[in-house]
């Protein structure tokens, strides 16, 4: 554990930026806990702070950006991938859509301190096409934000810092294993409620060959879309309607699917994340509200896409992607 110590206090700017760097890409590795440990080492000297924020904050913006124009050049489908790397939770995309929706650009000011959201929002902002310069405007500062709030605490509280790495670097080996066991605890949990999400929500589902075989025949059943509008109006499932827009003040959000007679066909649900978790949470709600027949699209509006199958957008759809 002492050699650990000892690497972070020779190569801590080397180590922080790495870290930054792929923890924003996407995979599970915590760069805060670094910043405040190498903060505190760091406090003595205002100016080797100043560094240290300016190489943490570049790392950050790097992968940001570089996800930005992944989202540009592959739209909705880069999504998926993220959640896939970040083992975050699948409703994530739901979540950061919906965020992202409501706020714009400016949620990026905190996209950083929640879980899952800072890689996802920077893609979003691609395939929504926020511009660049704002999008490097307040990514910046939300970099700026997490960063300097992290090592301003290690500066903060230096000696209590300090004394933990002395207990660490005393217990040798021990020290180092039990970081090691945080770690692979922290990788479990993650792993372990995405499993547990997904059990939950087992239920028959639908194929795309299925449903545009259907659509073949004559058979159209309801389909409804369940992500943010601003994506449902950038390309849906032909005929597809958008679920969010449904919902209003002191009403169910299903009501304007009743009566329920009318779905004869039954219903298909689709969002566009992985284990179609958000389409199998609005199908349960709908079986809940006495719907039957109501299936989840394996693989969404990536499978459908996939497939060769044609997708259709709102005529003059206005993405709010200044604010």
């Amino acid at each position: 554990m002492g050699l650990v110590v000892d690497l972070i206090r020779e190569y801590g700017f080397g180590i922080v930026f790495l870290n930054v760097l792929i923890e924003q890409l996407g995979a599970p590795i915590p760069a805060y806990p670094v910043l405040v440990v190498t903060g505190a080492l760091e406090g003595g000297s205002a100016a080797r702070l100043g560094w240290l924020t300016v190489i943490a904050v570049a790392a950050a913006l790097i992968a940001d950006v570089l996800w930005y124009h992944a989202g540009k050049a592959y739209g909705h489908r880069v999504l998926g991938r993220i959640c896939r790397i970040s083992l975050s939770p699948d409703a994530c995309i739901r979540q950061t859509e919906s965020v992202y929706g409501r706020w714009g650009a400016r949620s990026l000011l905190v996209a950083k301190f929640v879980p899952g959201f800072a890689s996802i929002a920077s893609a979003l902002a691609g395939v929504v096409g926020t511009p660049l310069r704002t999008f490097v405007l307040f990514d910046t500062l939300g970099a700026l934000i997490w960063v300097g709030s992290a090592v301003f605490l290690g500066s903060l509280f230096a000696s209590t810092v300090q004394d933990l790495l002395d207990v660490l670097t005393a217990l040798g080996k021990w020290g180092l294993l039990l970081i090691s066991i945080a770690f692979v605890v922290f990788v479990a949990r993650k792993w372990w409620q995405r499993q547990r999400v997904v059990r939950s929500l087992k239920m028959p589902r639908i194929s795309v060959q299925e449903l545009a075989g259907l659509n073949a025949q004559g058979i159209h059943p309801t389909v409804i879309d369940v992500r943010e509008p601003m994506l449902y109006g950038l390309g849906h499932i032909p005929g597809a309607h958008a679920w969010a827009n449904r919902a209003e003040k002191g009403k169910p959000a299903y009501e304007g699917l009743l009566p329920r007679e009318q779905h004869k066909h039954g219903l298909v649900v689709y969002c566009d994340c992985p284990n179609e978790i958000s389409a199998a949470r609005v199908a349960r709600q709908l079986q809940r509200a006495g719907f039957s027949n109501v299936r989840p699209l394996v693989g969404g509006l990536s499978a459908w896409e996939a497939a060769g199958l044609n997708v259709e957008a709102v005529p003059d759809q206005v993405v709010d992607a200044q604010s």
